[in-house]
């Protein structure tokens, strides 16, 4: 008997092991719906970086998963602490600059940040959207989003396999 347990131990900690990361570093997330088309369809699946986002932090149009209201959202950084964001005539400015979006192939209403009742994105908080602009619930609607609600970064989709690789 000893044996056997002897000879299953490297084992049981592989799974130990494995189960640990896909729990609390690397992890499959489902894209659901069409907010963010054309970059992600409907069903994709993705790989979720769970843990890099707290130490290097989010960057300006990372691809994350962000909690609210009891759901899990995957959504586009557009936003950053310390920002004023507004698009005017289908173009972002951040900070009255103009930034480009060459992942982007809807039209976006004009918004602005006062559209929210707020001039600036507060410390800890995050603006985001998802690409398909007229079928994203997103921060224009609930608002921005606190730095903890954000799970993840969603870097690479796994499945289907004719969408295999990494997403910008």
């Amino acid at each position: 008997m000893k044996r056997v347990i002897k000879g299953a131990l490297p084992y049981i900690i592989i799974i130990v092991v494995v189960l640990l990361i896909k729990q609390f570093v690397l992890t499959t997330v489902r894209v659901d719906g069409d907010s963010m088309l054309d970059t992600l369809e409907d069903n994709d699946i993705m790989l979720l970086d769970r843990v890099s986002h707290h130490f290097t932090g989010v960057k300006r149009f990372d691809i994350v998963v962000v909690h609210h209201d009891n759901d899990e959202l995957i959504k586009r950084i557009i936003g950053l602490p310390g920002d004023t964001i507004r698009y005017t005539d289908n173009k972002l400015y951040v900070n009255d600059e103009e930034v480009a979006e060459p992942f982007l192939t809807k039209k976006t209403q004009d918004f602005s940040l006062s559209d929210l009742g707020i001039d600036k994105i507060p410390e800890g908080k995050y603006f985001v959207m998802g690409d398909n602009r007229g079928n994203s619930y997103d921060s224009r609607y609930f608002g921005l989003i606190d730095e903890k609600d954000i799970q993840g970064k969603a870097f690479f989709t796994i499945y289907p396999f004719d969408r295999f690789g990494t997403k910008k």
